[in-house]
This record gives C-alpha cells, sequence and structure tokens, in this order.
C-alpha cells in the first residue's frame, strides 16, 4: 500500500504540472523509481526495525519468520539499485531529488527514527517530495510546491500520531520518539495544531488560481475526515492515523479534479 501511494503522489505531481500528457516516458520512468524505492526503503525499514517489530508488529514478516533479516537487506539493495538505474533517465533535478530521498531512506531506520521529531519530518519531508519528483520527471517544479508543503505537514501529523501507537515498542527498544520525550498528550496536542495548519492553508491553491472551485469542493471533506481522524487519534491513535490516511488520499484527490477541472472547457 505504501509503494502504491506513493507512486500515485508521483504521478499526482506531474500531472499537476502538466506533463503528463507531453511526457509520459519520463513520468513512467519518476512512477517506476517511486515504486521501486519505496519498496526498498520499506525493506530496510523491517530489516532494522525488526526487534522493534517483535513487540510492535509481530505478524511482519521477518518477526513470523516468513523472511529472514538477510534475505530482507538483498532484496532492498536489489530495489535501491533498481531504482538507482531508472531515475538515471529523468532531468537533473529530478535525479537530485532521487539522490537525496534515496539516502534518507537509508539512514532513517538507523539514525533518526529515533530522535525526537526529527525521524517525523524525514519522513513527512520523503511523501510530500513525491509530489515534487514527479513534476522535476516533467521539468516543472513550481506547480507542486504548495502540494508538497500541505502534504509535508498532514504526514509530520500522521507520523507523529503514529509514535504515539507506537511507545510501549519504542520504549523497550530505548528510542526517544516525540511522545516519548514530551509526553503522549502534548505530543498529539502538536499533531493536531499541526493539521489544523495545514487545513487553513489548503486553500491557497485555489487563491492563487492553480486550481479552481473543483479543488475546494473536494478538499473541503478531506479536510473534514482528517481534523475528525485528529480528534479520534486523542482517545484511539491507532484508528486515528488510520482514517488520517483516508483523508490524505481523499485531499489528493482534491488536486487531480482541481488540475483536471481547469483542462476543462468554461472551467472555473
Amino acid at each position: 500500500m505504501n509503494v502504491i501511494a506513493a507512486s500515485v503522489l508521483t504521478f499526482i505531481g506531474a500531472f499537476v504540472a502538466g506533463g503528463v500528457a507531453e511526457e509520459p516516458v519520463a513520468v513512467a520512468a519518476a512512477v517506476g523509481a517511486t515504486a521501486l524505492a519505496v519498496g526498498a526503503g520499506n525493506a530496510i525499514n523491517d530489516y532494522f526495525d525488526r526487534e522493534i517489530d517483535r513487540i510492535n508488529q509481530p505478524g511482519r514478516a521477518i518477526p513470523r519468520g516468513a523472511v529472514s533479516p538477510r534475505g530482507a537487506l538483498a532484496f532492498s539493495v536489489v530495489l535501491f539499485a533498481s531504482a538507482v538505474a531508472v531515475a538515471l533517465t529523468l532531468p537533473r533535478l529530478a535525479i537530485g531529488i532521487a539522490g537525496v530521498n534515496l539516502l534518507a531512506l537509508i539512514a532513517y531506520t538507523e539514525f533518526f527514527k529515533g530522535l525526537p521529531g526529527l525521524g517525523n519530518a524525514l519522513v513527512a519531508y520523503l511523501v510530500g517530495s513525491t509530489f515534487l519528483f514527479g513534476a522535476a520527471a516533467v521539468g516543472e517544479v513550481a506547480p507542486a510546491i504548495v502540494l508538497f508543503v500541505l502534504s509535508a505537514i498532514a504526514t509530520l501529523t500522521r507520523e507523529i500520531i503514529k509514535d504515539v501507537e507506537d511507545i510501549d515498542g519504542d520504549r523497550e527498544e530505548g528510542l526517544h520518539t516525540l511522545p516519548i520525550a514530551i509526553g503522549e498528550r502534548r505530543a498529539l496536542i502538536l499533531a493536531a495544531v499541526l493539521l489544523v495548519a495545514a487545513v487553513v492553508a489548503s486553500p491557497v491553491p485555489y487563491l492563487c488560481g492553480d486550481f479552481g472551485i473543483a479543488y475546494l469542493l473536494v478538499v473541503a471533506p478531506a479536510d473534514a475526515v482528517m481534523l475528525a481522524a485528529a480528534y479520534e487519534s486523542f482517545e484511539e491513535p491507532t484508528v486515528g492515523q488510520s482514517r488520517l490516511k483516508y483523508g490524505m488520499f481523499l485531499a489528493a484527490l482534491a488536486f487531480i479534479v482541481g488540475r483536471a477541472a481547469l483542462e476543462l472547457p468554461g472551467s472555473i
């Protein structure tokens, strides 16, 4: 699901930049590189997180014995190499974004995950940057910058809530995540404040003239779903972060609708 989601976001970045029809090969390469890189990142994350997952996620492949740690690491290396090979066919800016993201994926679990807020911020950047990568693949990054910012803030909110959900296993492994550092309730309040900021800023693409009224009609219910999910996280973090993801997908759909509406004759 992470691979599918990231690939879709990369495609949306290219679509919003107006390059899907003009550069179909580049778009396909960007989507393919994203899928390979995210698959590699998830595999290496499972490799480094195998002891934590025995507590938090015992049903994952390594804890339940379906895959060996060495097998997961080898699989990750193959996918990373494939992602690099595909990304090298893209324009320089896209290659630069891909290079930074690949290094970040490798470094995340080993160096950043246990640092209060920094690991969350890195994941938020990685998710948001899929929009930039897709846009850079077709040579026009500017239309995707607002999408990058809004997506990164919403992702940061979800990552903080997920850390609250995983606090027992993280504490057992000696990680110093944000909820452990400042307390669960304070972390959830911070997450809610960040999400409110993203919701308040969500009309910006419409106000800037990048999208028409159709964008607002779809992003409004997406905002409502995400706000409700953040509220619910104070009682049930697992349910809240899951529903927040649905709101984020709906917001991504708003970007597609907003751009597509502009292409129609007589759109506003």
